[in-house]
């Protein structure tokens, strides 16, 4: 797992090397078209589709994980080591902390140094990586929709497919060598990730084909969400004050519509001292997000840069408590 962070953070997501992530996509693509001409606009049908779609690419995702930790475990020489090789860039393709944070800095970056400026540029960017209209968002929006993705997205891309790395990693601690280890469950993860990415939302046909992706995905980010708001504020605020950044963020997370993308974009704000949520558009239709971390300035570019920042300590801080654990139930299983 740290060997696998330390390669997402050197390498990231090249352009030039094929991603299991774009793979999933062209598969959702290939099945959703089909599921279409099967169910037409019958939601029962559609849901189905959804529900099948959704078993496919999670359950086969997470076999070709099994089957390279297979491999891992059972052979030897030089085999081996080629299959530790693919362990460990597998790992890391799970993870975008790299990949979220320069997107981030682009927008930033793209951004003209005085008001009133050219901002197309950012607003192309930062298109890339929300689903919002950006087209016509001002300077202040861009930032609050730079600062809004920084910190859901870290829980999403980061410390989500961290946690079940660290799961899978457990049950081989104990001995379960048989069952699916860090990169079946960080695939099976990507692939849940994904389906809810793509399919989502809550118009047309993705109303019903998307319902189950959509639901295992916030299923499997619920306790990783929850861990994020916990660990936090361990590394930007002092003692005292953790609890009441906790409930605020609770509090103020809980009334978004997603269960853990407004708590997680909460402790963030709150921790990195800016404003969030507001009204967005998708679309054709706008959408009122519950306003989080009350009393804050809205985001400027040095509160954005907070973010990318926070993310990064609280990733060393995860990694000091997966090595941690794993040393503690190694003397133990032993």
């Amino acid at each position: 797992m740290i060997a696998a962070a330390g390669l997402d953070r050197l390498i990231g997501d090249p352009l030039w090397s094929p991603h299991p992530v774009v793979l999933m996509g062209k598969c959702i693509s290939l099945l959703r078209g089909r599921v279409e001409a099967w169910g037409g606009d019958q939601p029962r049908l559609l849901r189905i589709g959804g529900i099948a779609i959704t078993l496919v690419l999670t359950l086969g995702s997470a076999s070709l994980g099994w089957m390279v930790e297979r491999l891992c475990l059972n052979t030897q020489g030089v085999l081996q080591v080629i299959a530790l090789a693919v362990l460990v860039i597998g790992l890391a393709s799970a993870l975008a902390a790299k990949s979220l944070e320069l997107s981030v800095l682009a927008v930033i970056s793209a951004l003209p140094s005085t008001e009133g400026g050219d901002l197309s540029a950012a607003r192309e960017k930062l298109s890339w990586i929300v689903g919002r209209d950006t087209s016509t968002l001002t300077r202040d929006e861009i930032l609050r929709a730079t600062a809004e993705t920084a910190s859901e997205n870290a829980v999403d891309g980061l410390f989500a497919p961290l946690f079940w790395m660290w799961v899978g990693a457990v049950l081989w601690s104990l001995g379960l060598t048989a069952a699916p280890g860090p990169l079946a469950l960080a695939w099976g993860f990507k692939a849940a990730s994904t389906l809810d990415s793509m399919l989502g939302y809550r118009r047309g046909r993705l109303r019903w084909l998307g319902t189950a992706g959509a639901r295992l995905d916030d299923m499997l980010t619920w306790l990783p969400c929850r861990l994020v708001m916990l660990s936090l504020p361990i590394i930007s605020q002092p003692l005292p004050q953790w609890p009441a950044l906790i409930r605020s963020a609770e509090s103020e997370g809980r009334h978004d519509a997603s269960p853990n993308a407004g708590r997680s974009e909460a402790i963030y704000a709150h921790c990195a001292g800016v404003q969030l949520g507001g009204r967005n558009r998708y679309g054709d239709h706008w959408v009122d997000k519950p306003v989080l971390g009350i009393g804050h300035p809205c985001p400027d570019p040095d509160g954005v840069i907070r973010i990318v920042r926070l993310t990064r300590r609280l990733e060393l801080l995860w990694l000091l408590a997966v090595a941690v654990c794993s040393w503690k139930l190694k003397g133990s299983v032993q």
